[in-house]
């Protein structure tokens, strides 16, 4: 071997081992990125299995030993935990069946109907998310009021049935996407607006539609806000509110220490919903997502 062959070959290991070097750097830093982020969820999980008062000893152990069950039976105990979760689940599937179906047929109506106007409403409809949130919910708590709907899930479930401005945005981008020959196709054979939405759209259209429903059902499980102004009765609040509740009854941590595992515990249960959801539909969110950038 030459010494031209010899450099050459040098250098290309050199260029392989910078190359492997940069790799497990990467991925040294991704690691540690995970375990910081997943350390509050092992924590959060230990902390329920461990007895009254084990939760503040130092040094921390994350493996609980004895582990210690009954915070689960001390939390049915304490609060209506049932309720909650019912509640919850209620309020967040009939706003998500409502959020996607208001915002499926604004975007369909924007994507692909022409009527007079529709670009200055479509401004006006992106117009309303400039709106800080706080600004509308002196007059929104009004008209509930107004409406008798103090104390009621109402509150919480009817104004997803009116469309979301994000969520219309999000599917027309994604319905100016598919094909204009399909919709063409489909008017040949005679299919009217409400059909090539139904069969057309609404298909082609799940990845994201499944986006805007993780969107939905975890806005509004994770609702702390609405529940707190219009919720009073304790058989009628959200996990959240719930576990709110309940923390705000033990007082401070001296006080509470005895039942911060039943806290900890009802605090998991709320999350695992979340947990399960996005990681079934983990694939259609990254679809969705990716989808919506893609114009036709």
């Amino acid at each position: 071997m030459g010494a031209q062959e010899k450099r050459v070959t040098s250098r290309g290991w050199r260029i392989a081992n910078r190359k492997a070097l940069s790799g497990l750097a990467v991925h040294l830093v991704l690691l540690g990125a995970a375990v910081t982020m997943i350390l509050p969820l092992l924590w959060l999980v230990s902390s329920s299995l461990k007895e009254p008062g084990r939760q503040f000893i130092w040094p921390p152990q994350i493996i609980p030993n004895p582990v210690y069950f009954n915070n689960y039976v001390d939390l049915f105990a304490l609060a209506p935990m049932g309720d909650y979760m019912v509640n919850s689940f209620k309020i967040a599937i009939l706003s998500v069946i409502g959020t996607c179906l208001s915002s499926s047929l604004a975007a369909f109506a924007f994507a692909r109907m022409r009527f007079p106007g529709k670009n200055i409403l479509f401004a006006a409809v992106l117009g309303t998310m400039m709106l800080p949130g706080a600004v509308t919910v002196i007059p929104t708590f009004v008209i509930m009021r107004w409406l008798g709907w103090i104390d009621t899930h109402y509150p919480l479930i009817v104004p997803a049935y009116f469309g979301s401005a994000f969520n219309v945005f999000l599917l027309r981008q994604a319905y100016l996407g598919i094909p204009q020959d399909l919709v063409d196709a489909a008017k040949i054979d005679g299919a009217g607006f409400t059909r090539i939405y139904w069969q057309l759209f609404i298909p082609l259209g799940m990845p994201i539609l499944a986006t805007v429903a993780i969107f939905g059902f975890l806005g509004s499980w994770n609702d702390l806000f609405g529940p707190l102004i219009y919720l009073n009765t304790q058989e009628k609040m959200t996990v959240a509110l719930g576990l709110t509740f309940l923390r705000a009854r033990m007082g401070n941590y001296a006080s509470g220490a005895g039942h911060f595992g039943a806290i900890m515990a009802g605090s998991l249960l709320g999350l695992l919903p979340s947990l399960l959801l996005y990681s079934i539909g983990q694939k259609y969110f990254i679809q969705g997502l990716a989808r919506t950038g893609i114009k036709g």
